[in-house]
């Protein structure tokens, strides 16, 4: 008999022959790549009859305009109803005064912790026809194929809460805390390396422990971890060399597995690999189907309703979608291939547009991928 309110919901989400998702624009251009993405989504869903219904809720700077908080518990408690959520980007200078107690990215973190979605999955590969938009050399880029495993509800981004303040000596200080507890580390790994055995079984820890006691107890745990899989590659890496191996050598990393806030600035740093942030997607998972999925971009206030923020990062998002929480690869892999379609035939957003290529908006962008899926149609 299942008793964890979670697994309850898993199992009525199973049963459910209309699936649901929660749509989140928020704030910058998160409703503009998130409208493409939804487009996508309608023309797959007719032509897999996958069912799809959609419920929408404002997120992030807008909901705090609009209600004072970043998510309502009413909009919480939709998610909960749904079989995922596809969400955009939050944030933006208008939110940015770091004495605010109330702000956008309050709204990640609330789903990411409320859903136990402690797994970030930000996979890495070249694209051969985007390669020369890539600053790295082509040599250097060919081949690369990885996939970051970030921790997501722990380390610094859940620290005990603080603020800024005076200290006694009037001096002005600020103080984060970073902690990690043996099962947080053990289920991420664990993550790492189950994954790794589907790829070319090869896992990298990023840590500091020469620095860190929360990394030396993520060495601890990680190193006891890969003793239950010894067909899989193990080794340890330092954050700093692993920056600089990211760009010096990116085809040596299969799996990386890594803590909250190092994970988070490396896969900003791997995105360049692909030539831009507009085009990495990611999927948050905890232990059940039910997932969060986004580019791994942020909101860009700055080019927010000028119509040329790449959507292909949310698109490719709903495909990970479709894979991991919808169980539907078939039409995963129909949209990816109708994305590839689209570059091939080399059209471009501004971020990754080359001599040679056409650039066009972002809707043009998101026709573009629903005129592939139709023509591959056709052609079956």
């Amino acid at each position: 008999m299942l008793t964890d309110p979670f697994a309850i919901a898993d199992a009525y989400r199973m049963l459910s022959v209309m699936p649901k998702i929660a749509v989140l624009a928020g704030d910058g251009i998160g409703p503009e790549v998130c409208a493409e993405a939804v487009k996508v989504l309608q023309a797959v869903d007719q032509q897999h009859e996958l069912n799809l219904t959609f419920e929408r809720a404002v997120i992030g700077g807008a909901a705090i305009d609009q209600y004072g908080v970043a998510i309502t518990d009413s909009d919480f408690a939709m998610c909960e109803k749904c079989d995922a959520i596809l969400l955009g980007a939050v944030g933006g200078p208008k939110w940015d005064d770091p004495e605010a107690t109330v702000r956008p990215e309050q709204a990640l973190f609330r789903l990411r912790f409320g859903f136990k979605l402690y797994a970030n999955l930000r996979p890495v590969k070249v694209n051969s026809t985007l390669i020369g938009a890539s600053p790295i050399r082509q040599e250097v880029l060919e081949g690369t194929d990885l996939l970051v495993v970030r921790e997501l509800t722990g380390g610094l981004y859940f620290g005990k809460p603080s603020k800024i303040f005076k200290a006694p000596n009037g001096v002005t200080k600020a103080v984060d805390t970073m902690a990690y507890s043996q099962p947080e580390i053990e289920r991420i790994v664990d993550t790492a390396f189950k994954l790794a055995r589907e790829r070319r079984k090869k896992v990298t820890s990023v840590d500091k422990a020469n620095v860190l006691s929360t990394s030396r107890l993520w060495r601890q745990v990680a190193t006891a971890v890969a003793k239950r899989y010894p067909d899989v590659e193990y080794g340890n890496m330092l954050v700093d060399n692993c920056s600089m191996q990211l760009i010096r050598d990116p085809r040596q990393f299969d799996v990386i597995v890594t803590e909250n806030m190092f994970g988070d600035i490396l896969t900003d740093e791997a995105s360049q690999l692909t030539g831009s942030m507009g085009l990495l997607p990611s999927a948050s998972l905890g232990t059940g189907k039910f997932g969060l999925y986004e580019p791994i971009h942020g909101s860009a206030p700055d080019i927010a309703g000028k119509g040329i923020a790449n959507p292909l990062a949310t698109i490719l998002s709903s495909a990970l979608m479709l894979r991991l929480s919808l169980n539907r690869p078939d039409a995963a892999e129909t949209i990816e291939t109708a994305v590839q379609r689209v570059l091939d035939s080399g059209y471009r957003t501004v971020d990754i547009v080359a001599p040679g290529t056409k650039q066009v908006p972002t809707d043009e962008m998101g026709n573009l991928v629903v005129e592939a899926l139709r023509e591959a149609v056709a052609a079956a």
